[in-house]
């Protein structure tokens, strides 16, 4: 295999791990808000990864607060939208990432292909048959499209800053950061009510498993892997590799939960595997 296919394919897998993380999610925020949701799972995700956070250098914290606050924001006002919308328009208003990747890069000053370009807004129109459902809650909707946003500038900051860093060290220190930023934005949450009091009895076997599979695997691993890859992969690409989330949802509903598969989420999933393939095929030279 190309050396220069394992940094694509090890993205691919951590979009297939986040694939499962939109049930999990709403399941968890039946009971938990999007701020606790999240500052539960980076402190799980913090505790596996304090050894290297502590011995990192202090340009991994730097970057990493900034990374992390982005990461952090992005996932607090997805898991908010997902209190109000279904999982399927969650994934689809935040797959705009895609496309916002590539034009927040051009304002930037980068230059963009016309096959990365014509592959996003393809995804995106992929992602649409698959996932559009209406269910319009324009609160939900708007948290929702931040998140994209806050994510689209971190995977453009990921792209610039990862090759400075060992992965571990950048993995580790943004997680810690997520973490301390979590739990205070969990504490000023839960100023003036009882949720903190209540906290302990909304955590059922389910939602603690779904916890752990968010904070160890969905965070810990896969921001590792992420930091690790994104090292040797332009943001724009990286964008398009992570349209196929959606894709890996609905398979996993599909095979593991018996929902069904309509006819037109099979065509948007199979327009979604089109885009990044397109955008990774090479003519042959003459």
């Amino acid at each position: 295999m190309a050396s220069s296919s394992i940094p694509v394919l090890s993205l691919l897998f951590v979009t297939l791990v986040w694939g499962a993380t939109f049930p999990v999610l709403k399941i968890a925020t039946a009971q938990l808000s999007g701020v606790e949701v999240s500052a539960l799972r980076f402190m799980l995700a913090a505790l596996c990864m304090l050894p290297w956070a502590l011995r990192a250098p202090r340009r991994a914290w730097i970057d990493g607060a900034l990374l992390g606050a982005l990461v952090l924001f992005s996932y607090v006002a997805q898991a908010y939208g997902l209190q109000f919308i279904s999982s399927n328009r969650s994934a689809f208003l935040t797959s705009l990432n895609v496309l916002m990747v590539p034009l927040i890069g051009m304002l930037l000053g980068n230059m963009l292909s016309w096959r990365v370009v014509v592959a996003a807004a393809l995804a995106c129109f992929g992602i649409g048959l698959m996932s559009w459902d209406g269910g319009a809650n324009l609160a939900a909707d708007a948290a929702t499209v931040a998140s994209a946003t806050a994510y689209a500038l971190y995977v453009i900051l990921l792209s610039g800053r990862a090759a400075r860093h060992e992965a571990r060290s950048l993995a580790a220190t943004q997680i810690v950061w997520m973490a301390l930023l979590g739990a205070l934005w969990m504490l000023a949450d839960a100023q003036g009510t009882d949720r903190l009091q209540t906290l302990g009895s909304r955590l059922n076997a389910e939602i603690l498993w779904g916890l752990a599979y968010l904070g160890i695997v969905a965070t810990a691993g896969m921001l590792f892997l992420q930091a690790r890859a994104q090292a040797h992969v332009s943001a724009d690409k990286a964008a398009l590799i992570y349209a196929m989330e959606p894709v890996f949802a609905a398979l996993f509903a599909w095979v593991w939960l018996s929902e069904g598969l309509s006819p037109r989420s099979a065509l948007g999933a199979g327009v979604v595997v089109f885009a990044v393939v397109f955008s990774e095929w090479q003519p042959a030279k003459r």
